[in-house]
């Protein structure tokens, strides 16, 4: 019997936000916002995302013995995430910072901060929380030793699910365990490198299942999501909405999916689930705060697909929004 649906390893940010009518030069300063202040980092946004959706989960992370690290503890406990498994101290926490224009283009500085202290030795500590946990899911903005670390400790029968971003090269050994690998088209450029790559998120797929992942997927925005295996490849419509804001939408979709392939449910009927909540998510603005409940997202689902589509949360500005999306980016 597993403790945890889903454990989840990896980075704990603050985002701090300052709004710009544009983005300063070099040796340039301009006027901006009120700060703006929000948990994020995609082991937190992903954690948070999962327990909203009511999976048991765990998250094993680092951050600093300061203000941002006790924002993100009450943040997920808020959710209900364990946080046995968040070490405290070592470094400060990590941050983004984050400036936005009107078009809502932005640019952003990350101090990995603690993020940057998850070391293997922290992970191998941690087996119990392995031993427990049905499935295992990572990113990229920790170490990416301690995700090899992530990987030896993975209890018997337990499923390993990475979202490679930031992306980088993987060793064969972190490849071999995904299942799936979920990435976007540009992760998934970068992870094929110097590979023959075609013009379809199809090829895109193919290539990478022969690099050694046992299952792929593809997120493609508002087109849904592409899911591939030894059993072949297929689409996965999203559902569409009104968008306001994508933030954390990858993030949540990645959690979806893990939580039910532990349930026991396909990998298409997952990322078919898994794309409703990256759907619903992007009609809220914020990246943690936009994140469903499953009751949420069983209202999305008996939405009506017409022309007139159900949205929950949608804001008042909404309508300014970039048109009907759905899915993870």
């Amino acid at each position: 019997m597993y403790d945890y649906d889903l454990l989840v390893v990896g980075s704990a940010n603050a985002d701090l936000v300052i709004g710009v009518e544009r983005r300063p030069g070099a040796g340039e300063t301009v006027l901006g916002s009120d700060l703006a202040v929000h948990p994020g980092g995609k082991g937190a946004n992903q954690a948070v995302a999962a327990a909203r959706l009511g999976a048991r989960t765990a998250l094993l992370a680092r951050v600093g013995d300061d203000a941002y690290g006790r924002l993100l503890l009450d943040s997920q406990h808020e959710a209900g995430v364990d946080t046995v498994g968040v070490l405290v101290g070592g470094a400060p926490t990590g941050v983004a910072l984050i400036t936005v224009d009107p078009s809502g283009d932005n640019s952003i500085v990350v101090s990995p901060g603690a993020n940057g202290r998850l070391a293997p030795e922290d992970v191998s500590a941690a087996a119990c929380l392995f031993q427990g946990s049905r499935v295992v899911s990572a990113q990229l903005e920790i170490p990416l030793e301690a995700v090899v670390e992530v990987v030896r400790n993975l209890a018997p029968g337990s499923r390993f699910v990475l979202n490679p971003s930031p992306p980088r090269p993987l060793p064969p050994e972190v490849l071999a365990a995904c299942d799936p690998l979920i990435v976007n088209e540009h992760e998934a450029k970068v992870i094929l490198g110097g590979s023959a790559v075609g013009d379809s998120p199809e090829d895109w797929a193919r290539i990478l299942l022969a690099k050694g992942p046992r299952s792929v997927v593809v997120t493609l925005g508002s087109e849904g999501a592409l899911v591939a295996s030894a059993e072949g490849v297929s689409r996965v419509a999203s559902v569409k909405v009104h968008a306001v804001d994508t933030t954390g939408a990858g993030d949540a979709f990645t959690a979806a999916l893990a939580y039910r392939l532990g349930a026991g449910e396909s990998l298409a009927e997952a990322a078919a689930y898994a794309a409703r909540v990256g759907a619903a998510t992007v009609t809220k603005e914020g990246a943690q705060a936009s994140f469903p409940t499953a009751e949420e997202v069983a209202q999305l689902c008996c939405a009506d697909p017409g022309d007139n589509p159900r949205t929950p949360g949608r804001g008042s500005g909404s309508d300014s929004a970039s048109g009907e999306q759905g899915g993870a980016a």
